[in-house]
């Protein structure tokens, strides 16, 4: 039997195995009923698949997040179109299953949107897929789901979950294909979503969905990745949140020194530059440049060699544990400070009710504030937050 069978609520087990060979293990008590949130491509749909072909009441679920009056308007964008509705539609009439579309265009706006442009504004560097799938994926849609009295809200992301009997928790996993693995942009996740969340992709690798789509004759089974910030699909975020919210002083040219305070040049406004970043700096040097830090108050964007824009811990704010309750004592962790890094060896220190240190065994390139820092103990989610 699967692992996670025999560590899930008695109640949980003798539920169908899912396609692929991963089960689910499902909350005590909870019906055998899910919002499937769809988006229209591929992943959604074989997950859809998969929960239908489990035995499972699927109902599609399709958010509304934002019109053409958001993105440029000589600019198409992947997410959020008519077609994607429709698409997530097709699939639902081909699996005979109810599909409804949910307009949380306002809520997106100010949660996602508004956020994003503030944090930006503000010299941080905002991650808006974690607050979509926080504030919407995660928050609207299970309301939406306890309104309707189906017993789960389900997703296409590439993550896993399991009951852990020894400390009565739910954990957040890696998925199996680490290439896919999203469980960065999860760490939020609390006990009661995890308790009503299922991830039917996590045993899957992306090659085996698709050949799923395929079997199945899905028109998503070849449609494209969708955009990282789906709301800026040309990647023009500061033309983005100067149109939405005007021109301040983060457009404003200002100094670009080196950490000693020595002035190398002028930059072209804090909103077009990102902690980390090396090309498009503008400052000749003898070694590559990069952005240490952005001194929104003094309008200075501060820059270091390779060397010099090393760290060693970072604080950690707005804190979501998943694995424990709290850290009690100095613990050996992984950590990924942006979502494509592989995850590096650390010691995590819990120093507050809502604050973590992070302290690196080696030096780590500066992370970008507002940006999450988010740890594990092998595949398992120990949990994560807000670099400040």
């Amino acid at each position: 039997m699967d692992e996670r069978m025999e560590n899930a609520p008695a109640k949980a087990q003798g539920r169908a195995p899912l396609p692929g060979g991963a089960f689910d293990d499902a909350a005590a008590g909870a019906g055998p009923t899910v919002m499937m949130a769809m988006s229209g491509g591929v992943d959604s749909s074989v997950a859809a698949l998969l929960l239908s072909e489990a035995g499972y009441g699927v109902t599609g679920a399709t958010m509304k997040l934002f019109g053409a009056d958001v993105v440029a308007p000589d600019c198409d964008s992947s997410c959020c179109s008519a077609d994607d509705v429709e698409d997530a539609r097709a699939v639902c009439r081909r699996l005979g299953v109810p599909h409804y579309t949910f307009n949380f265009g306002e809520l997106f706006g100010e949660a996602v949107i508004d956020r994003f442009c503030g944090a930006y504004l503000g010299g941080t560097t905002p991650n808006p897929c974690i607050d979509c799938n926080r504030f919407l994926k995660f928050d609207a849609l299970q309301r939406r789901r306890r309104e309707l009295g189906l017993g789960f809200v389900a997703t296409g992301h590439y993550a896993r979950r399991a009951w852990d009997a020894r400390t009565g928790r739910w954990r957040l996993l890696r998925a199996r294909d680490e290439a896919k693995d999203q469980s960065y942009v999860l760490y939020h996740l609390t006990q009661d979503a995890l308790a009503h969340m299922l991830f039917p992709l996590g045993e899957l690798t992306k090659p085996e969905v698709r050949e799923l789509a395929r079997a199945h004759g899905f028109a998503t089974a070849e449609k494209p990745e969708s955009q990282d910030i789906c709301f800026v699909p040309d990647g023009d975020y500061a033309a983005f949140i100067g149109r939405r919210c005007g021109c301040n002083a983060a457009f404003e040219p200002g100094e670009i020194v080196n950490r000693a305070g020595t002035v190398l040049g002028e930059h072209k406004g804090l909103i077009h530059y990102t902690v980390g970043q090396r090309k498009g700096i503008g400052v000749a040097a003898p070694e590559p440049l990069y952005v240490f830090a952005k001194d929104a108050a003094a309008n200075r964007l501060v820059v270091g060699t390779a060397a010099e824009v090393q760290v060693r811990e970072v604080t950690v704010r707005d804190v979501n544990l998943i694995a424990v309750e709290r850290i009690e004592a100095p613990r050996a962790v992984t950590a990924k400070t942006h979502y494509r890094q592989r995850p590096v060896a650390a010691t995590v220190e819990q120093t507050g009710d809502d604050e973590l240190r992070v302290v690196f065994d080696e030096p780590q390139r500066a992370a970008a504030p507002g940006q999450a820092a988010v740890l594990y103990d092998g595949d398992v989610v120990v949990g994560g937050g807000t670099i400040c």
